[in-house]
């Protein structure tokens, strides 16, 4: 008898981020036009630049680059967050890091899902950055209990897919059929929902209280609020914004423009103002503020110590500039930006040499190699490297880009501490430090390289 055939992890998530993407441009038309303008920037892009051009085919980044996508969701409860792990794990992704956003005033903490084996990631980079809703950070107790209340309520969930996770976890896969039906019954926990949950009035208090806060209470499930393409210029993918009737942010998150791009710039359009009924009475309608467009450009990832220098001297920029950056004082924050990086380096021998970021190893001409020092072969000529691309998200990017497209105006002073332990409660299982992650592939990559070394001078 014939053994049962299981999709891959990565098909699947393959299939879902098509099916997710193509849902979400009939949703929000302008995602369309967004996909349009950075698939003309990439391509003046690599043109322009033959070095990259060659760089991205022989990481094997360039496949990628036209299929990868983040997605972002925000959920209430732990059982909801427990859900999409569950779901997520069918498509062969891992809670990795934790982000703590009330350090900006919005109070929710996150984790991203996302593959962690080199090979995934080059076969589909799809990640979904998750939000909890942190109830304790609602202030009023009767609205709180009110929160509690509603969501307490709802299922996000069909009962397809639920049935599906199920089958997957108990035979360890799925058939391409249940592949393809599970894919179907999962966009219905990120699809739009126009009618909200809660009276106008109910809505109101929520809203006031936080728009975050409205958003992942007042309906009857959460939805995808935005798509993120990854762009290879993203400072000529903003100007191009406006033209295409978008408006663009006056500040690009993220470090300043680089010869060698590190950790992640995101910039992204306002969101967008929709139509929704409120329950109760005659069912009055409104709008509620939610949904956006952004885009993204990934660098190197950064070693702790990297990533300590690029904190401080994000900080050194922000406090010389007095206030959040903003239209009013955009081109006086580029300013204090470029200044304060000048103390990053930028070239990727020095990134390495000063082990500020993290590196991937490859054979370049084993004919070259004599000796195994890894610093001699690369002397030699015999090994190469490249900057291993950042996969993950920044917490004060992530908080300005909600800030910034909410049009929220409460000032960015922390709500409270993080709270890890909380979340992994909440999730039901630990998150996976994202260095290690880094660390590991780069050891694997040298340890690859020098096998690869022996195994050649041993047969010559």
């Amino acid at each position: 008898m014939d053994p049962v055939r299981f999709m891959h992890p990565d098909a699947i998530r393959a299939l879902f981020s098509t099916a997710l993407s193509a849902m979400y441009k009939q949703e929000v038309p302008l995602y369309g036009d967004l996909l349009d303008l950075v698939a003309e920037v990439n391509a003046q892009t690599l043109a322009a630049q033959p070095a990259l051009a060659e760089r991205l085919r022989s990481s094997g980044d360039e496949q990628r680059l036209s299929v990868e996508r983040h997605g972002a969701i925000r959920v209430g409860t732990a059982e909801e967050l427990q859900g999409l792990r569950r779901l997520f794990a069918v498509m062969g992704m891992s809670p990795v890091g934790y982000y703590d956003l009330s350090i900006a005033a919005v109070p929710v903490h996150a984790t991203a899902f996302r593959p962690i084996e080199a090979a995934s990631l080059r076969a589909n980079p799809f990640r979904v950055f998750t939000s909890l809703l942190r109830l304790e950070l609602i202030e009023d107790p009767q609205l709180r209990e009110q929160a509690c209340q509603l969501l307490s309520e709802r299922t996000i969930f069909t009962p397809g897919v639920m049935a599906l996770i199920d089958r997957h976890e108990c035979d360890g896969g799925l058939t391409d059929t249940d592949a393809q039906a599970f894919v179907q019954e999962a966009l219905e926990t990120f699809r739009w929902h126009q009618s909200a949950t809660v009276s106008a009035q109910q809505y109101r208090a929520l809203h006031d209280q936080h728009r975050l806060i409205a958003d992942v209470v007042a309906f009857r499930g959460p939805h995808i609020n935005h798509l993120t393409p990854r762009t290879l210029d993203i400072d000529r993918a903003q100007a191009q914004m406006r033209s295409r009737g978008m408006t663009p942010k006056a500040v690009i998150e993220g470090p300043p423009p680089r010869q060698c791009p590190i950790l992640l710039r995101q910039t992204s359009f306002k969101a967008l103002q929709e139509a929704v009924t409120f329950a109760g009475g005659d069912g009055a309608p409104g709008h509620h503020t939610a949904r956006f467009g952004e885009i993204e450009q990934r660098g190197a990832a950064l070693t702790p110590a990297g990533k300590a220098l690029y904190d401080r001297l994000l900080s050194q920029a922000r406090q010389a500039l007095g206030a959040a950056p903003s239209a009013d004082n955009a081109e006086q924050y580029a300013h204090l930006l470029k200044t304060a990086f000048s103390a990053f380096p930028d070239d990727y021998a020095s990134l390495r040499t000063h082990k500020l970021a993290y590196f991937n190893y490859f054979v370049r001409d084993a004919a070259k190699a004599h000796g195994t020092d890894l610093e001699t072969l690369i002397e030699q000529g015999a090994v190469g490297f490249e900057p291993l691309v950042y996969e993950d998200f920044l917490p004060v990017s992530a908080a300005g880009i909600f800030q910034s497209n909410l049009g929220d105006s409460t000032k960015a002073d922390a709500m409270t501490q993080g709270n890890q332990q909380q979340l992994e409660a909440a999730l039901g299982a630990r998150v996976i430090d994202e260095t290690t992650l880094y660390a590991q592939a780069q050891a694997q990559s040298i340890a690859s390289c020098l096998r690869a070394l022996e195994i050649q001078a041993t047969s010559a």
